[in-house]
């Protein structure tokens, strides 16, 4: 059998670099190799996530449809910044939809989206006390948001945690979240907060 030459690049990835993976947050490509499966030759990005101690193998030809991609540019994590400093947004909705909504922002990969996820779940140290599961929707977009910002301005995960906990701090707005109705339930009964039952 002969020895392929190591490939250190496709798509525009290569070998070393960070990139995000939608359902697990930023991760390294360690290498990129070819596996028969099934009789199928396929070439695969071997993804190491050394926070959660996992290896992950993303086909090449599947790269897009999983929603992999490069870390943010630099006016992107400004722009999250900025959107964690505004007035957080809560829709009128039970908390099983919001939290399944939440969920959805936090795994899409897309920063700015969990950034909205953070900005609207923050509680400041003058807020009434959050639930157990807004807590871990909480922490969970904090620390994906906070690995990409400490990945992409070389700093370490704690620094970019306290760098967004002061923005959010200096929020102007967190007195009181905007209520945004629910899709369908225009002009209706607001439906009962669910928070304290979560």
């Amino acid at each position: 059998m002969a020895t392929a030459k190591k490939t250190t690049q496709k798509q525009g990835f290569k070998v070393n670099e960070q990139v995000v993976y939608p359902a697990h947050g930023v991760g390294r490509i360690v290498s990129i190799e070819k596996q028969e499966i099934a009789g199928l030759t396929l070439e695969l990005f071997v993804i190491t996530f050394d926070k959660d101690k996992m290896t992950l193998r993303v086909p090449v030809a599947k790269v897009e449809s999983v929603g992999m991609r490069k870390l943010a540019e630099d006016d992107l994590v400004a722009k999250s910044l900025k959107t964690i400093k505004g007035r957080a947004r809560v829709k009128r909705a039970m908390w099983s939809r919001r939290a399944q909504e939440y969920e959805a922002k936090i795994n899409s990969g897309d920063l700015i989206q969990i950034a909205e996820v953070v900005r609207d779940l923050y509680r400041a140290e003058s807020q009434p006390e959050q639930s157990y599961s807004e807590r871990q929707l909480y922490e969970a977009a904090l620390d994906r948001m906070a690995r990409e910002l400490a990945a992409v301005n070389g700093m370490t995960e704690t620094e970019a945690v306290r760098l967004i906990e002061q923005t959010l701090a200096k929020s102007p707005s967190r007195a009181k979240p905007v209520e945004e109705p629910e899709a369908g339930n225009e002009g209706g009964e607001p439906e009962p907060d669910q928070s304290a039952a979560a």
